[in-house]
């Protein structure tokens, strides 16, 4: 049966229409953009991008950041149509992701960044040591992932693959979260892959593990970002341990408490980094 072309077109362009109005009642309504966190304010920021390919902020510092840093750069040097612009958030000169950007030409921004509206779809977050505000978080549509190296909730803060070696775990692995404010690493689980702890092995060599697997496991999740995001799950409330800094009064050593295993596993977590 002959049907003219004139009306499907209509209807595409009155269907176009419909979506653009919802979205500017509904967000405007619920307020993405002035920091809403409801259903509703979700889904105004998933429909409000495309991706992928994906627009993405990284924010990083040291050599654990810098292997997420590359596999990102050679996806987006790729074809593979994952990542469509790449650029870096990083505190000092010094630090190893600032090097590795201005190595290979990614554009970088100091902390905290400016005019990131609209400019990006995800963050990313990897040992970057800084918490970042709500204000700062609402304005990436899918939000800011954090890739961090241990199973969450076990070992929440900045040196967790340090206190998996004191431990003495022969479990650990990497966790895909999504950054809430105010809080480090409380938000809700994306992805997670588990990782046996080699017999002996020191903190820098599970790092150097971790931080491979932890790049990978990013690149999975960015792969399939929002169906990742409908299903998050939320972090147990059992089984939460926390690992601070290490600091110098860790390595002291106390013969008459201490058992020989205890002794090597302070050596093999913070042998390398206390002189």
């Amino acid at each position: 049966m002959w049907m003219s072309r004139k009306p499907a077109g209509v209807s595409l362009r009155v269907l176009q229409l419909v979506q653009h109005c919802w979205l500017q009642t509904v967000c405007g309504t619920w307020g993405w953009r002035r920091g809403g966190v409801g259903p509703a304010a979700q889904l105004c920021r998933l429909m409000s991008s495309s991706g992928p390919p994906w627009r993405l902020l990284f924010f990083g510092s040291d050599e654990f950041a810098v292997e997420s840093l590359k596999v990102l750069t050679s996806s987006r040097n790729s074809s593979d149509g994952l990542v469509k612009s790449l650029e870096v958030v990083t505190l000092s000169v010094d630090v190893p992701v600032k090097k590795f950007a201005l190595q290979h030409q990614l554009p970088t921004h100091s902390w905290p960044p400016q005019n990131v509206d609209g400019q990006f779809d995800v963050g990313l977050v990897v040992s970057f040591g800084c918490l970042l505000p709500k204000r700062l978080i609402n304005k990436f549509p899918h939000g800011i992932l954090n890739v961090h190296p241990s199973l969450l909730p076990r070992w929440r803060g900045p040196a967790p693959v340090f206190h998996t070696i004191l431990h003495g775990d022969t479990m650990t692995g990497v966790t895909i979260m999504q950054i809430r404010p105010d809080r480090f690493d409380v938000g809700p689980i994306l992805n997670q892959e588990l990782q046996q702890v080699p017999e002996n092995c020191t903190a820098d060599e599970l790092g150097n593990v971790l931080a491979t697997k932890g790049a990978n496991l990013l690149i999975d999740t960015l792969m399939t970002l929002s169906e990742r995001i409908v299903n998050r799950r939320e972090q147990a409330q059992t089984g939460v341990t926390f690992a601070p800094k290490i600091n110098t009064s860790m390595s002291w050593i106390l013969w008459e408490e201490q058992t020989c295993d205890q002794i090597g596993r302070l050596y093999r977590a913070i042998g390398s980094r206390v002189t």
